[in-house]
């Protein structure tokens, strides 16, 4: 391996065969070059999707009502359904084990006054598990407390955008709001990647809200995260098991899907990990597509060259070269080639994918990449081929007798 007077003959043969040498590197570098480019756009797939499922909890179930679009035991279509705290309060509390966080939201427009400005914001009444559920950060103080609610407390935790309207010195923590007409303190400040229009909220205990509303026990929205050790299967079939539950409290049809709908991520989830399985595998039978195309082009080039230089072979074995040095010496020199020229394809293709960012991001592909893992996995495979590539018909040659090989046209 260390042989100076054989490395001093590959670049010699190299040197010697430019042209020979590039369309074998070509052939690897390609084929790596598309590998790391195919499975980093994939990756960017994968970004981009999981990026929109992190906006709120994976793993949330939303219920709401509607009005009911069919009569159903005396009761007329056309009926508005409310949910009620103990709706909300019946439907966490059946099968505990499989609830995570939750809170129910009670939600109105009202119009918010601090100092000389002013501006109607949506005011969601809710409990401390709205910031888990909302995938909120706090900015500046903190979020709602068991407390809070206990004591009706009127407290505030305000978007970021809220205090850029109406707040714009210093830290608003500790301030009052105007909530038409009741003063509430702030208490925090969260962002939401959501975007400036969930940023635009601010929440209060639903306790203190539903007082407001004169003494109302409305609840608009019933947010409930299942608990992460479900399945999507099994989280779409308690999903399911809710709506039902809750249908049948309220005398609603089995089959009206207006008077009570439920947006369960867990659906979302199950054709997304679909999807993403299929995307897997259609990316990977192309990568390796692409890597089998490298191996068999190194290999016939690698065949051609060894029939080239089979009179070189039979006068090293003329003066004496053993078969095991000339199989050495074109094996080493097949694996040079692929080396470099692996390395040259990875680091075009890492370059390709640098430079792509995040400008495919219309497309849902964002920061797309590959792991060095995977990178080196698949140059391995290719060096390895690039040695059996060049082991094969070297061996082969090296069997002929030297009278045949300096025969050879």
């Amino acid at each position: 391996m260390f042989d100076l007077d054989r490395w001093q003959e590959i670049f010699s043969s190299i040197r010697s065969n430019v042209l020979r040498t590039v369309l074998s590197g070509f052939t690897v570098a390609l084929g790596l070059f598309i590998f790391v480019v195919l499975f980093g756009i994939g990756k960017g797939l994968q970004n981009a999707f999981t990026e929109g499922f992190a906006r709120d909890a994976q793993n949330l179930i939303t219920i709401y009502t509607g009005k009911t679009t069919l009569a159903y035991k005396g009761l007329q279509s056309d009926r508005t359904v409310t949910m009620d705290n103990e709706d909300y309060d019946f439907l966490i509390n059946t099968d505990k084990e499989k609830v995570g966080d939750a809170s129910p939201r009670y939600t109105t427009s009202l119009m918010v006054k601090y100092g000389k400005e002013s501006g109607t914001y949506q005011i969601n009444g809710a409990e401390p598990g709205e910031k888990t559920i909302e995938n909120r950060k706090m900015l500046d103080g903190r979020y709602l407390s068991p407390m809070d609610l206990t004591r009706k407390q009127n407290v505030a935790v305000i978007g970021r955008m809220v205090q850029r309207d109406l707040i714009k010195n210093g830290s608003p923590v500790g301030k009052d709001l105007n909530i038409n007409g009741t003063m509430f303190k702030v208490v925090g400040v969260f962002s939401d990647d959501g975007g400036d229009w969930d940023e635009r909220h601010i929440t209060v205990p639903i306790t203190t809200l539903q007082q407001m509303k004169k003494g109302s026990d409305t609840v608009s929205t019933a947010y409930i995260a299942y608990n992460e050790k479900l399945t999507p299967q099994e989280a779409i079939k308690y999903g399911d098991e809710l709506k039902d539950r809750l249908k049948a409290r309220k005398n609603v049809a089995p089959d009206d899907e207006n008077g009570v709908r439920v947006w369960n991520n867990a659906q979302n989830m199950n054709e997304t990990f679909q999807f993403m399985a299929v995307l897997t595998l259609i990316v990977g039978f192309i990568g390796l597509g692409t890597l089998l195309a490298g191996i068999i082009g190194i290999s016939n080039i690698m065949v051609y060259i060894v029939k080239e230089r089979t009179k070189e072979i039979g006068v090293r074995k003329a003066i004496g070269a053993k078969p095991r040095s000339i199989v050495a010496l074109i094996v080493q020199e097949s694996v040079v080639i692929t080396v470099v020229s692996g390395i040259v394809g990875v680091a075009v293709g890492v370059l390709a994918l640098s430079l792509i960012g995040d400008s495919l991001e219309e497309y849902f592909i964002k920061s797309p990449s590959v792991g060095w893992g995977t990178i080196f996995m698949a140059f391995i495979a290719l060096v390895c081929s690039g040695l059996i590539a060049g082991f094969v018909p070297a061996y082969r040659a090296s069997r002929i007798k030297p009278i045949e090989a300096l025969r050879t046209e």
